[in-house]
């Protein structure tokens, strides 16, 4: 193995701690899995593991260390992510309810839909800078001293990542299992607004947090 099992054991503990607490990515894989069902829940899903793996990967390469280190980049990358939040927010909050009559096997989605929900939480994900700064700071507490480091950061993220999946599907799922059985179309309609203006608080948040340091 190659990374202590000690290390492993606390890093996977501390990761799912962070994880279950909701954050932006989960808040819309909720209101996606509410709003469309389980198949395209699942993109929004699959869009959540690439940006934890790409956010992870430039952490661990370095990335971290740059954005810690360049205001005027982390200040850039910070108001892009935050403006795109944002926008999604604001998306979801305009969106039409859709209440499905029959089952959501027999409804087929519109052509590029799910590529859409894929792109728009891959890049919530992926371009938040803090959580890159997090992971930085969050890995090197868990690395050994004694064993190669490139393997246990790798191990790292991808544990991270997969973690990250698995927790996304769970929300998914159970909002999947939830909007079986909500029909009121005004029911569905605070579902995805609560959860558009939760995506645009975040990103009005995240604009107005002052860099540490």
């Amino acid at each position: 193995m190659p990374v202590s099992p000690e290390h492993f054991a606390a890093f996977i503990l501390a990761s799912v701690i962070l994880l279950i607490i909701p954050g932006p990515t989960i808040i819309m894989v909720i209101t996606q899995a509410l709003a469309h069902g389980r198949k395209v829940a699942f993109a929004s899903v699959m869009g959540v593991g690439l940006g934890d793996l790409l956010a992870t990967s430039l952490s661990i390469a370095g990335a971290g260390a740059l954005l810690a280190a360049s205001a005027s980049l982390f200040q850039a990358l910070k108001f892009i992510g935050a403006v795109y939040l944002i926008w999604i927010g604001y998306k979801m909050w305009r969106a039409p309810v859709k209440i499905p009559q029959i089952s959501e096997v027999d409804v087929p989605e519109a052509p590029g839909h799910a590529v859409t929900i894929f792109r728009d939480s891959f890049l919530i994900t992926a371009l938040n800078p803090k959580g890159i700064l997090f992971f930085v700071a969050f890995v090197p507490q868990f690395i050994d001293p004694v064993l190669p480091y490139t393997p246990q950061a790798a191990t790292y993220v991808l544990t991270f990542t997969a973690l990250g999946i698995v927790n996304a599907a769970l929300f998914a799922y159970a909002a999947a299992g939830a909007r079986q059985t909500i029909r009121r179309p005004q029911v569905m309609k605070v579902a995805m607004r609560t959860g558009g203006s939760l995506l645009m608080m975040a990103g009005i948040a995240a604009a107005l947090t002052r860099r540490a340091g």
